[in-house]
């Protein structure tokens, strides 16, 4: 989706067991689920670990670190983000403005380290150029969320969460398949992102290969947008132009789908099913409402912003993971690409970002 997130392929997630459908398990659910520590079974085996829960514990102050909200969705992380904070008592979020220039991100990370504030979340606008950053927060004794973009070194964060891009085209290739597995001949074509962010790399390379599965179907045409409403109405008039019958659109981002949708209507187009990318309450609105050809998008859940906050307060409180039998909270989590469609949309429109 958004410019958001670029992700290392470094093997420190399988793939293999990517599960493509609608079912999703939020990470948050097991942050905030609560194991009591006022057990009765006197066992050697009760668990008396520390968990995160909601009771109002020792009080953490998080610095929050993002890029710009020039995007919908990054607006959403921002908005998850400080509304997860409100929710603890024991809680004071120190906000940044954000900035796409690195520079002047470092600047604002180097504030909050200066602050002394218990526990980072930061989403960096690059990954790599900020690694040095949160190498410093760390070396600081100020354990650090890595959100989404991920930092070179594994030793610049405590813990990484963030979405799956490979997962993202995996699970539209196959949603589209699904669709399309009794049609001879079958066309589709791809309105990706950005192409030089690794994120678009990893989305194109998983619709591929879930594609690899339905020798029916042909990839015919692929065109780049920039994850704007702009970009993807001027994109999709040139893909429309040049393709004149295809059978399904996957495109990467729903602000971008905007104004696909928009160029689209324009051209009096029908003749095919469309599947966007990231959770837009727009397009669950158009998939609800099931009256024009965005049939399903695929989650990039910004979510994921507020269940960095219940990290980092686990972190700031030394408390572990409701729910996972480790003392620690995980050193990565990769949150799964639901498929939203008709069938589930009414599940996930509080999710919905505008």
């Amino acid at each position: 989706m958004p410019e958001h997130t670029s992700r290392a392929t470094n093997g420190r997630t399988s793939r293999r067991g990517l599960l493509f459908g609608t079912a999703a398990v939020s990470a948050g659910a097991f942050l905030t689920a609560c194991t009591s520590n006022d057990t009765k079974d006197e066992s050697p085996a009760a668990d008396t670990r520390p968990a995160a829960d909601d009771k109002p514990g020792k009080h953490v102050t998080i610095g929050f670190a993002g890029p710009q909200a020039d995007h919908g969705w990054l607006n959403a992380i921002n908005d998850n983000a400080e509304n997860r904070a409100k929710k603890y008592s024991d809680v004071t979020l120190e906000i940044t403005e954000g900035s796409n220039d690195t520079a002047q991100q470092i600047g604002q990370i180097e504030t909050l380290i200066n602050k002394k504030v218990d526990v980072l979340v930061v989403l960096p606008a690059d990954g790599k150029a900020l690694t040095q950053v949160g190498l410093k927060a760390m070396r600081a004794g100020i354990p650090v969320v890595n959100l989404d973009r991920v930092f070179n070194s594994a030793q610049a964060y405590r813990c990484w969460i963030g979405g799956d891009n490979y997962g993202m085209g995996l699970n539209a290739g196959h949603y589209i398949g699904e669709k399309l597995k009794d049609k001879p001949n079958a066309r589709v074509i791809e309105l990706a992102g950005l192409d030089n962010l690794e994120l678009t790399k990893q989305r194109t390379q998983g619709f591929d290969d879930a594609l690899k599965n339905y020798p029916n179907i042909r990839k015919v045409a692929r065109q780049a947008a920039e994850f704007t409403v702009e970009s993807g109405q001027a994109k999709m008039a040139q893909l429309l132009q040049a393709q004149p019958k295809f059978d399904a659109l996957w495109n990467h981002d729903d602000d971008q789908g905007v104004g696909a949708l928009r160029a689209i209507e324009q051209a009096g187009r029908d003749d095919f099913l469309m599947v966007g990318g990231a959770g837009a309450l727009s397009a669950f609105q158009a998939i609800k409402q099931d009256n024009g050809v965005l049939k399903a998008t695929v989650l990039y859940p910004p979510t994921m912003a507020a269940s960095a906050i219940d990290l980092a307060r686990a972190l700031g409180q030394g408390k572990g993971v409701g729910g996972l039998a480790e003392y620690e909270i995980p050193a990565s989590i990769t949150l799964y690409s639901a498929v939203v469609d008709k069938d589930n949309v009414d599940q996930y429109m509080p999710t919905g970002f505008r």
